[in-house]
């Protein structure tokens, strides 16, 4: 079926507990473009990667001071797009966050591979478990919100214990937590990609948040959304590739550092890419020629475009560097819908409380 979009909510059964998902029966479906000063929001990214999740933030109207990334690609990304953002190349078990004190959002993407079955669940003791450090920056910090980005496998059965440690820190310090399970393609991503996203907010705020509402638009399938990349060099079959390239894209997987090369995922993975004409063994440095046969292999800026990165975005490093920041990307679509979410919430708090004194 030509452009099948997955519906997560039949996808993924909800947490329907109010102790771990709060905001559950509430869908924010409005969206604003125009930020004021005087709504101006804040926050301090940890884990920010290629900038996938800041993309989405500033979208929203989120101004960053301060943008954690250890990854020296990484940032080398981030200064190269954004030459004004203050990118810290820290390590966050190091990072003192004192000097932001009282900034408005704290966020980010944490290390996937304690919670997937990838990195064998290994949780609170895999050693790139930074949901620790996390607590620590929102104890100095005191933001009024928090948000992490995460695999759906921290919310398996397994976990259930871990996800309450860290629900009930940030309840000690304020907040209301809850966790959901969204997917990427419900935000104008054409990517099969579950996440799991944390939000604590401040619990004198937390009746002012809303979960995004999903997107009424139709997604595009991989064929559509790639085909002048793919075309580039001219290659003859990219109409009859383009129109087999029918669904959206599995979940791309960029692998880690210990981990994990330039291709598109294990034996599963390249199975579900050949079935839209993609050959998923490795990550090619141009589109095919006129004259190629067989299977295309996707380029890293073709990746880059199904994860949402705007065209204009680019990536420093090799290609096996480049490819890894793009993999494990928050898409900027979906983050932007969650940062709007928070900007509302953030803004109708503080309309309420200025009209209150």
């Amino acid at each position: 079926m030509r452009g099948r979009v997955p519906i997560s909510r039949l996808l993924f059964p909800e947490m329907t507990t109010s102790k771990e998902n709060p905001w559950i029966t509430r869908l924010n479906t409005s969206r604003s473009d125009g930020v004021s000063k005087a709504s101006r929001i804040t926050a301090l990214e940890v884990c920010a990667g290629a900038g996938g999740q800041a993309i989405g933030f500033e979208q929203a109207g989120i101004e960053h001071v301060g943008l954690l990334e250890l990854d020296k690609n990484a940032c080398a990304t981030l200064r190269l797009n954004r030459p004004r953002w203050n990118v810290l190349q820290e390590d966050l078990n190091k990072f003192s966050a004192s000097d932001f004190k009282g900034i408005d959002v704290v966020c980010g993407g944490l290390p996937c591979p304690p919670f997937s079955v990838a990195g064998k669940q290994l949780g609170r003791d895999d050693e790139r478990n930074l949901f620790p450090s996390m607590i620590r920056l929102v104890r100095e910090v005191k933001p009024r919100a928090v948000m992490i980005e995460n695999v759906r496998g921290i919310l398996d059965a397994v976990f259930e214990d871990y996800r309450q440690f860290v629900a009930m820190e940030l309840r000690k310090l304020g907040y209301e937590p809850g966790w959901k399970l969204m997917n990427a393609s419900d935000f104008g991503v054409s990517q099969l990609r579950p996440r799991v996203v944390f939000i604590a907010i401040k619990r004198e705020y937390a009746d002012h948040f809303s979960w995004p509402g999903e997107s009424t638009e139709r997604v595009k399938t991989v064929g559509e959304l790639l085909y002048d990349l793919i075309a580039a060099n001219g290659w003859k079959n990219a109409k009859p590739w383009s129109k087999k390239a029918n669904e959206i894209a599995p979940t791309v997987v960029g692998g880690s550092l210990k981990h994990g090369g330039p291709d598109l995922g294990p034996t599963r993975a390249r199975k579900a890419w050949a079935t839209l004409g993609v050959d998923g063994l490795g990550i090619a440095n141009e589109a095919p020629a006129r004259e190629f046969v067989g299977m295309p292999r996707l380029t890293v800026r073709m990746v880059a475009r199904l994860q949402g990165f705007p065209d204009e975005w680019h990536f420093a490093g090799t290609k096996t560097q480049t490819y890894r920041q793009v993999g494990n990307a928050f898409p900027p679509p979906f983050a932007r819908a969650i940062a709007e979410s928070i900007r509302i919430c953030l803004t109708a708090a503080r309309r309420s409380f200025s009209a209150a004194g």
